[in-house]
């Protein structure tokens, strides 16, 4: 029975890994992959956005491309990771259903889905214990946090 326990019992200590391990691939990948190349090439971005049906494109694509850079350093980081997520969520979603909507889901659609999926569990579970916003606004609400959850 002990064996089952730790085979299937999961611990806070390994959900703050996993947020740790979570964060920092898909937030620099996001940040350096996505966000950088389109702010440096802003111009070229916001043509590629006129293509598609988004409102005031002149404002969606370096809010986006904002979204990515600074949003992905900030979830890496866990910096205000909560509020981060939430224009990257929007930014991803928009890019998946709107800018990707014609691709098939293994394509880019995917991808946009994929970094949606991150920013919701981190909106939802937040960065963890292994992230700046821990050690800048304190502990949270889990006082005994290596105990197995039910």
């Amino acid at each position: 029975m002990q064996l089952m326990r730790r085979l299937t019992g999961t611990t806070a200590l390994q959900q703050d890994l996993a947020l740790l391990a979570i964060r920092l691939w898909f937030g620099l990948m996001l940040a350096f992959g996505h966000g950088l190349p389109k702010t440096m090439d802003l111009a070229g971005f916001l043509e590629a956005v006129r293509e598609h049906p988004i409102a005031m494109p002149e404002l969606a694509a370096p809010a986006a491309a904002l979204a990515e850079l600074i949003g992905g350093l900030l979830l890496a980081l866990g910096l205000v990771a909560r509020v981060a997520a939430i224009p990257v969520l929007a930014t991803m979603l928009t890019a998946a259903f709107v800018v990707h909507r014609a691709d098939p889901f293994v394509g880019k659609m995917e991808f946009a889905l994929c970094y949606a999926l991150v920013a919701l569990v981190i909106l939802v579970a937040g960065a963890g214990r292994f992230s700046l916003d821990r050690l800048i606004f304190g502990r949270g609400a889990a006082a005994e946090r290596d105990k197995p959850l039910p």
